[in-house]
């Protein structure tokens, strides 16, 4: 039997993070992870580049049952932080959109940085580790794998979502939560591409590869990102982004045109050029595949700008400016970037990450009920709630 003070499940962002902290107390600290090697889902994230935080981080970017639940560990270590450690070990950066920054080699800058600070701090990990069994008595939890058990005082749970499976996603984190009864609210994917319904598909997915600018909206959610058109659906940062909001029926309205003044443009172009067919003219602002498709669907009638009234070019416009998509569904865990739901906030401290219930035991990162949009702000949560509990734990 191994004893530990500190024992942290998953090698991830958030657990990493978590025991860098707790063995920098003094803590003896070990971390347990399925995988063959430490931070999986930063080598592959942002590209192999990792988009490792947003400078524009706040708890307004954040979805939770209690929005107010992030406030205190995104505080205490803030985007400022992190950045000022990734600058401390010379790794170059940069900011590509929207704050979003990026390493400008290689997400393995970060995976080394933290290896180093464990490596610092004394920090030992345990790969390829499969736990068969949990359990906790006078004090202490008893984590059993195939090789052996190992006591600690302090369980720190940071094994992450079902996002991502072939990256070793198991359930793992949230049936170890029911099982010390801690509620878990329903999960699905998120920041996930959406399905096209069967008749959307065999019109758009001759147009796979075509990408454009808009605001994308649902449930009085709007994103302006861009947007790219499937095979098998919508994908690109916009829907990415409103897919955190979107429920299963809801429709999805499209402005094709955002940041275009198009009822000036057809007004000007109507004057210049009034032989000009329409579907010409709107091919300066929207790609020409998806004029096509538009025409094909009778979006609006081909015909000579001359042709146009004012009322005609209010309602056409209008109708790109709302175009409805109604998905069939997600992609699905296989390619979502984040969890939704998940362990309820209101069983754990906003300060120290602690149940409420269950002395010793954390949760942290994509685990718990709060989950970030696309840019950088997952691995802020990460970074934020892993510093927080490796203070107590």
């Amino acid at each position: 039997m191994q004893q530990w003070d500190v024992i942290v499940v998953g090698a991830g962002a958030a657990g990493l993070f978590c025991a860098i902290e707790a063995a920098k107390r003094g803590r003896k600290t070990l971390v347990l992870d399925n995988g063959k090697r430490i931070g999986r889902k930063i080598l592959m994230s942002g590209g192999g580049r990792c988009n490792f935080t947003n400078i524009y981080a706040s708890p307004a970017n954040y979805l939770s049952q209690n929005r107010h639940f992030c406030k205190s560990a995104l505080s205490r270590y803030t985007q400022w932080d992190f950045i000022a450690l990734v600058q401390q070990y010379g790794i170059a950066y940069h900011e590509k959109t929207l704050g979003q920054l990026f390493c400008d080699d290689s997400a393995k800058d970060i995976v080394e940085m933290l290896q180093q600070e464990c490596d610092k701090a004394g920090v030992q990990i345990a790969l390829q580790q499969e736990i068969t069994t949990v359990s906790y008595q006078d004090g202490q939890y008893q984590v059993v794998t195939p090789q052996l058990s190992r006591q600690c005082q302090s369980l720190v749970i940071a094994s992450g979502g079902l996002s991502l499976p072939n990256l070793g996603a198991t359930a793992f984190g949230y049936q170890l939560a029911e099982q010390f009864g801690l509620k878990v609210l329903p999960l699905r994917a998120g920041l996930v591409p959406l399905t096209w319904q069967p008749a959307d598909k065999a019109v758009f997915e001759e147009i796979s590869g075509v990408s454009l600018p808009v605001t994308a909206e649902a449930n009085e959610v709007l994103f302006p990102e861009d947007m790219l058109f499937t095979h098998r659906g919508l994908s690109g940062p916009a829907i990415l982004q409103i897919s955190n909001y979107w429920q299963p029926g809801d429709e999805l309205t499209i402005n094709l045109v955002a940041g275009q003044d198009l009822t000036t443009l057809l007004t000007e172009l109507q004057q210049q050029h009034p032989a000009q067919e329409l579907k010409t003219a709107l091919s300066r602002v929207l790609p020409k595949r998806l004029v096509e498709k538009l025409l094909e669907l009778n979006v609006f009638q081909n015909q000579p700008l001359k042709a146009l009234n004012p009322k005609s070019i209010e309602r056409l416009v209008d109708s790109l400016q709302h175009y409805i998509f109604k998905p069939n569904g997600t992609e699905g865990y296989r390619t979502a970037e984040v969890t939704l739901g998940g362990v309820d906030t209101d069983e754990l401290s906003s300060k120290t990450m602690e149940a409420k219930k269950q002395p010793g035991l954390y949760f942290i990162g994509e685990v718990v009920d709060v989950t970030g949009w696309l840019g950088g702000y997952n691995f802020q949560w990460a970074w934020s709630s892993g510093w927080v509990a490796g203070q107590y734990c």
